[in-house]
């Protein structure tokens, strides 16, 4: 279907890829893989035709059609969310336009017997037929479901784009990709600002899609579900594996292995066949036997052993100033914009020396949180407090959009440093994969991944007790979130964490606060603890109200058929399907009774908790306490109750 022929591209005398072919199949499912700066994203842009190669071709027949998702783009501010998604369906328009033309055409025509006639009635039959096809059924429905997938609440839809965050402006254009339909997919890592429950609607998407698909990402296990064949990019050239990325893994490491074996068993042998000439090079009575083993020499085809990308991020924190115990103290904490409530009734303690993640679908408010922590944002009630010699370094969400893009690399740390640690510049950016030239680029001109690390790079030159770390991994290559996440583990201070990567937080942290429902659990232990005490397999489900394992809600490619009609489980009568979902909705009541319950029953500790501290009179005392413990039991009751609710 496309097929990339002796491609070739430099950049100032930089040779990126050098005659790299391979070819992209009907049904292809293809993770593109790499280091940052690779050329992963340049790949998709030369297939999409926003670039063109240096030299080299790319094929495809003229009627393809190609959704090409960039990680960045330009985008209007003045449409709305739902009438920029609508405007996926322009094409519709564009046909019938078509239509037209040739009605009019045919209108104004009486050869009838003519080949000129007749081919203007087959492109009208086909312009039809194609135009039928893709309307067939209900545009706004489907854009409002696809839009929903991705997480929009319905009543946004009528927001202006200008009000939106990059990653909500991001995901408005992923849906125009998907409603579009394409051919093929071209998708730069779409993950990026999709919170854990969008992901996994984007997963079950992509599995149904029909179609090819052409993917980067840093994300193993998005990876894995998707992709079936993996297309390594490495120092210019490709390496084309038919199978998924853990897959691709393992069958690297052994083509290495058996390669690297080859080549120094030829070794050996070339070695003795040329100590065999050289020693008998000039005796007569072995002339024939010399000039044999040249021969073979000679026709001995070489091995080659691939050459490796050994470059590696190395991350070191500097030691750590020592805080006080009590690291963050949040206390009935409630923070709304306007009248929408983000969380409330919210008491966080981290003490030195945790580690913590934050977990939650996004708008649940946990980078509202950190900015709490920060200073940036003031709670609406309630207060956060930092404890004593606290020295909070802050990685925010659109760190790498922060940098000033008309400095240099090397003038964005030259302008954060000071003292001593300013005449280290060279050798932390050099850490930080920026070496020999690179570190004169212009932050304008750097990739994703790359700004990702310059700005990681500018956290470390001076010494943090606390890290705030939100989605600090979007845009690193797999091989860096790995040294990122060993670094992180050794890491001698308090670390706050936001990340839907469970590879990156399994093992990381030691404690979890759930942002959920506008409330904030406590959860001891680890990530396995955490999946394990919730009763899910993975952080996929940890949005998703845990149904009967018949259920199944439509959010695969069935939900975008162009119908309003329910599509059941197989087996499953419309009756029993019905009675599923009736069971459902009171269950998912019950759980929402029971919270608000929580809520009360927290309101009313807290004023007594402030009461009893405030309280001089022994007469009423015991009473108080008495209602106090009462208060308690109920609380702990009812807590049992929602855990109750979540596991049955």
């Amino acid at each position: 279907m496309i097929s990339i022929n002796n491609l070739t591209v430099s950049f100032g005398g930089f040779l990126l890829f050098d005659q790299v072919n391979f070819h992209i199949n009907d049904d292809d499912r293809i993770g593109l893989v790499g280091r940052n700066g690779a050329g992963k994203t340049t790949i998709l842009k030369i297939i999409s035709g926003v670039t063109q190669p240096s030299s080299g071709k790319v094929q495809m027949p003229g009627e393809l059609s190609i959704g090409y998702l960039p990680q960045e783009m330009e985008f209007s501010k003045t449409t709305t969310v739902i009438e920029e998604a609508m405007m996926a369906f322009s094409y519709l328009t564009d046909i019938e336009k078509e239509i037209e033309v040739v009605n009019s055409a045919i209108e104004q025509r009486i050869d009838y017997e003519s080949d000129e006639y007749h081919k203007l009635l087959i492109k009208l039959n086909d312009l039809t037929d194609k135009f039928h096809v893709l309307e067939n059924g209900n545009p706004l429905s489907d854009a409002e479901r696809i839009l929903t997938g991705l997480g929009f609440n319905r009543k946004e839809f009528g927001r202006k784009r200008s009000e939106l965050s990059q990653g909500w402006n991001m995901r408005i254009e992923l849906a125009k990709v998907l409603l579009r339909r394409p051919d093929v997919l071209l998708l730069d890592e779409p993950t990026n600002h999709l919170d854990i429950e969008s992901i996994r609607w984007l997963e079950q998407y992509l599995q149904s899609f029909r179609g090819a698909i052409v993917l980067i990402s840093h994300d193993r296990r998005f990876l894995d579900s998707i992709t079936k064949r993996t297309v390594e990019i490495i120092l210019g050239k490709i390496n084309d594996y038919k199978v998924p990325y853990s897959k691709y893994i393992i069958l690297r490491k052994e083509r290495m292995e058996q390669q690297r074996a080859a080549y120094d068993n030829q070794q050996r042998v070339i070695d003795k066949t040329e100590e065999f000439i050289e020693r008998f090079r000039y005796k007569a009575t072995k002339s024939n036997q010399v000039q044999s083993r040249i021969k073979q020499l000679e026709k001995i085809e070489r091995i080659e052993v691939d050459e490796e990308d050994k470059s590696r991020l190395f991350v070191k924190f500097p030691p750590s100033p020592r805080s006080g115990q009590v690291v963050i103290k949040a206390r009935n904490l409630k923070m709304a914009f306007g009248p929408k409530i983000i969380f409330s009734n919210v008491d966080i303690t981290i003490e030195r020396g945790e580690k913590v993640a934050l977990l939650g679908k996004n708008g649940e408010g946990k980078t509202t949180f950190m900015r709490l922590i920060t200073g940036d944002l003031k709670p609406t009630e309630g207060e956060v407090e930092t404890g004593y010699n606290v020295a909070a370094g802050y990685y925010a969400q659109n760190q790498d959009e922060l940098l000033s893009k008309d400095d240099t690399v090397f003038d964005t740390l030259d302008k954060a440093a000071t003292g001593d640690i300013r005449s280290k510049l060279r050798d932390i950016l050099g850490a930080f994969l920026f070496r020999g030239e690179d570190i004169d680029k212009k932050v304008a001109v750097l990739s994703g991944g790359e700004r990702s690390r310059l700005a990681m790079a500018k956290l470390i030159l001076k010494p943090h007790n606390l890290l705030i770390l939100d989605e600090p991994t979007n845009h690193m290559d797999i091989k860096s979130k790995d040294i990122l996440k060993l670094a992180l583990q050794r890491y001698d201070g308090t670390m706050v964490l936001v990340s839907h990567d469970r590879d990156f937080l399994d093992g990381l942290v030691d404690k979890i606060y759930e942002f959920k429902d506008g409330y904030v659990r406590e959860h001891l232990g680890g990530l396995e603890e955490f999946l394990q005490r919730k009763q899910i397999e993975s952080l996929d489900e940890l949005q998703i109200v845990k149904q009967d394992s018949q259920t199944v809600k439509s959010n695969d490619s069935t939900a975008f058929n162009k119908s309003n009609n329910r599509v059941n489980p197989p087996g499953l009568t419309y009756l029993q399907q019905k009675e599923i979902d009736r069971e459902v909705k009171r269950k998912r009541n019950s759980i929402e009774r029971c919270e608000e319950s929580i809520a009360q029953l927290e309101k009313r500790i807290s004023e007594l908790e402030h009461i009893l501290s405030e309280s001089h009179n022994s007469v009423s005392l015991p009473e108080m306490i008495k209602e106090y413990e009462l208060v308690k039991s109920s609380l702990d009751l009812k807590f049992k109750e929602w855990e109750s609710l979540h596991t049955d």
